[in-house]
């Protein structure tokens, strides 16, 4: 479990990076419909932060990784 996100419930994470901005995409498209009462559009708005912060956590965990494999310093993948 990524450290900054110890407080959150795993049951509540994502499975994965890619779930997970799925997942937010999802609430964002709904949000922005406006159909939503207050409370709900609060709940998305709860869970999209929460999202957000385990999507960044992941981009800082590959970052790490990379900067690892090249050597403290990322270099473009030459694909």
């Amino acid at each position: 479990m990524p450290k900054n996100l110890a407080a959150a419930p795993a049951a509540d994470l994502p499975p994965s990076f890619e779930a997970g901005l799925a997942e937010l995409n999802a609430l964002v498209a709904s949000m922005e419909s406006g159909d939503a009462p207050l409370a709900q559009m609060l709940a998305s708005y709860q869970r999209g932060t929460q999202l957000l912060k385990f999507c960044e956590s992941q981009l800082k965990d590959a970052e790490a990784q990379l900067q690892v494999l090249a050597g403290d310093e990322l270099k473009p993948l030459a694909l």
